[in-house]
């Protein structure tokens, strides 16, 4: 594997997607571990994006609670119930979460007053979600869909790498 990835300088949000996908892909599918290949994506998603904060919380066996993974950026939250935040609503629901504004989302948790937007993407499988991506930007309204459906896709590597359906 390379030791960095490898983008086009100045390329919009949705040519890098496009050159990443492939990058993480490689990665995903040449490593069966789990907590590698979350350390990876997370790592791979900074640095090309340079979100503020990019990691992985994943479900506690037996609870409606996630504990942290592996990230990259600040300190951050170490559990949360699936009834708090926007990992949390994630995770309860089953569906993405794309939030423009953290400070108006209901039980939002605030790991960092810094972050101002989220997009959360759950992992489901076995009709349990096994873990969630999260996404902050220390700028408000800094996701799209686009970003909703590229995480998505790339969610679904470690899904199909990791969890059998």
């Amino acid at each position: 594997m390379a030791e960095s990835i490898l983008l086009t300088p100045g390329a919009t949000r949705e040519q890098t997607y496009q050159e990443l996908f492939p990058q993480i892909e490689s990665v995903v599918m040449g490593e069966t571990h789990l907590v590698a290949n979350l350390a990876n994506i997370a790592a791979m998603l900074r640095e090309a994006f340079g979100f503020f904060w990019v990691g992985f919380y994943t479900k506690v066996e037996g609870k409606d609670e996630l504990v942290l993974g592996p990230f990259q950026g600040p300190l951050a939250c170490t559990r949360i119930p699936f009834s708090k935040g926007v990992c949390g609503a994630a995770a309860l629901t089953q569906e993405a979460q794309l939030v423009p504004n953290v400070n108006e989302f209901p039980g939002h948790i605030a790991c960092s007053s810094a972050s101002q937007s989220e997009v959360v993407i759950p992992v489901v499988a076995e009709g349990t979600t096994q873990l969630v991506l999260d996404v902050d930007s220390d700028q408000l309204d800094d996701f799209t869909q686009l970003d909703v459906e590229e995480l998505t896709k790339i969610m679904e590597l470690v899904r199909k790498q990791h969890f059998v359906e």
